[in-house]
């Protein structure tokens, strides 16, 4: 079994659709410092390559991506 990272924050995009999750995940890796792990949340199955999109594009890194019960959930080092 992979380590998961650890999270400096949690986002629940449950039950929302695009664009929201990726509005909401910026915002929030926004507020977090260089280094520190985002745990984004999310059930729409677009999610998976709108967050692969969306890493890509501005250079975080998606530390881990997982899919439990409870939906996609996503790890994202904000970078720079």
């Amino acid at each position: 079994m992979t380590e998961m990272p650890t999270i400096d924050h949690e986002l629940d995009c449950r039950g929302l659709s695009c664009p929201l999750p990726i509005i909401k995940t910026k915002k929030a890796i926004d507020g977090l410092a260089p280094g520190q792990t985002l745990r984004m949340i999310a059930t729409d199955p677009g999610s998976v390559n709108d967050m692969a999109a969306w890493v890509s594009k501005t250079g975080h890194v998606m530390v881990a991506q997982t899919q439990d019960t409870g939906g996609f959930n996503f790890y994202i080092r904000k970078v720079g």
